[in-house]
């Protein structure tokens, strides 16, 4: 039997609202399913589903000219790097703007996903009134995000203090003050974390296993990301070269200057750290570089280099993994693969009628590429994009043929270098007879034509988010 086509969408975080409206604005029937009250994902802060990663000051680390959709910028008066407050009422806009909300189920939890004798998916959930059943869709674009599902790390021994995950982080209050604090980790969370916990906790080590390169959020007086977009024509190993020797001139060497390890390799070799305060906080003392944890006892916490230090809390700010709990694992699993093996991170070899959106870490932000994703899914299921023939060679290609030279390993399993990435999804689009246009220029307002026929309407929607903060 022929099902008509119905995608289902699983998220309405920033990737599944993209999905969406994508959807709608292509004439296919979809349904959205989100088990928190909100649209925003992650960046719902306090969600009761203990879904959201934001604390009480996140920002965005990517800033607000690479981080808005194309089609609907940000208001003028949102700074370079919005805070959580604003990027979740801007993702409320969108999806009003668009017509997505209608179409979103909230409160309501995706329990199972079973591809059926037909190809089809069965997607058993569980709405407010915990009520279950069971619909029956043609197409399926999963976008729950990849940064929910805590890694916590395990040692030796016990830890008497309180032991928690950065997901779990909401911010500091009166309790931190004269802690002892240490935070696991050199990611963009253990940055935050560290530099927030300074301004309460009595004493703040901050433990790494491996060297990182932490990069300002403003070099030259503009955003490093709208720095780094205006040399995409060079080659990647000359655009490292040229970012590693500008941070060891701004910066000075990490293990005489703050005590850091030292990095081998050149920047973007791996994810970097977007953090302006962390050096800073280093250099007044206030953060105390430290080796790895090697084990745990009642109080103290043992480090590599032999060194004992008592803590009172620990952060661990080790990561997420790549999770779909209502898939079984037999039928998908990425949670230890170093690459997925995803076609444009989005297209599996085996099912035609199943995308990922948004399931991509690139050096930029994620949803305007997973608007670019999204519209391809849906020129394919309407017949105007037809994927390569040997898709599993084409993956086996992308896996062997990377942006950049990323190290190995499950946190770089995603990555992409935003600029090649978004090069890539315009060639397939162009496929289809879609032609994007030029990348934008960095600037605040750049994507203003886009919207100019929905700016009164933008502008009016954005005068009841300020007035609900």
């Amino acid at each position: 039997m022929t099902l008509a086509v119905h995608v289902c969408v699983i998220g309405a975080g920033p990737s599944g609202l993209t999905a969406a409206k994508n959807c709608l604005e292509t004439g296919l029937n979809v349904t959205v399913f989100e088990k928190n009250d909100k649209v925003g994902g992650n960046w719902v802060f306090n969600s009761k589903t203990g879904h959201s990663s934001v604390y009480d000051n996140t920002h965005i680390i990517s800033s607000k000219s690479w981080s808005e959709y194309e089609d609907f910028p940000m208001p003028e008066d949102y700074p370079d790097y919005p805070n959580h407050q604003q990027l979740q009422a801007y993702f409320e806009n969108y999806a009003r703007h668009f017509g997505v909300m209608e179409r979103i189920r909230f409160d309501t939890t995706v329990d199972h996903i079973h591809r059926n004798d037909d190809g089809q998916w069965d997607v058993q959930h569980t709405g407010p009134d915990g009520n279950t059943s069971v619909t029956t869709f043609s197409h399926l674009m999963v976008a729950n995000g990849h940064h929910w599902n805590p890694r916590m790390p395990e040692y030796p021994g016990h830890f008497e203090g309180r032991f928690m995950h950065s997901h779990d982080f909401k911010g500091v209050d009166d309790s931190w003050r004269g802690k002892n604090v240490l935070v696991i980790g050199a990611g963009n969370s253990a940055c935050d974390v560290a530099v927030e916990s300074a301004r309460l906790a009595g004493r703040v080590g901050l433990s790494m296993r491996s060297p990182q390169w932490f990069l300002p959020k403003f070099m030259f007086g503009l955003p490093s990301d709208v720095l780094g977009s205006r040399t995409p024509w060079l080659p990647g190993k000359a655009r490292q070269l040229i970012f590693t020797v500008l941070l060891k001139l701004l910066q000075g060497d990490y293990a005489k200057k703050y005590g850091l390890p030292k990095p081998k390799k050149l920047v973007l070799s791996h994810h970097p750290s977007v953090n302006s305060d962390l050096l800073d906080f280093i250099r007044h003392g206030r953060v105390k570089p430290r080796p790895g944890v090697k084990a745990l006892q009642d109080d103290s916490v043992e480090f590599t280099d032999g060194r004992f230090e008592s803590y009172d809390i620990i952060v661990a700010c080790t990561g997420f993994r790549i999770s779909f709990p209502f898939f079984d694992t037999a039928f998908i699993d990425f949670e230890h693969a170093t690459r997925v093996p995803l076609y444009r991170k989005m297209m599996h070899p085996d099912y035609r009628n199943l995308y990922f959106i948004g399931l991509f870490q690139p050096l930029g932000c994620i949803w305007p590429l997973a608007d670019y994703q999204a519209k391809l899914a849906c020129l394919e299921i309407l017949g105007k994009y037809q994927r390569p023939a040997d898709l599993a060679g084409a993956i086996q290609h992308e896996i062997d043929h990377p942006h950049l030279k990323f190290d190995t390993g499950s946190r770089h399993s995603t990555q992409v270098d935003y600029h090649k990435f978004r090069h890539d999804l315009k060639v397939e689009l162009k496929k289809a007879g879609i032609d994007i246009g030029q990348p934008p220029k960095g600037l605040p307002g750049y994507y203003k034509h886009f919207a100019a026929a929905n700016q009164t309407d933008h502008q009016v929607d954005n005068s009841h988010a300020r007035a609900r903060q």
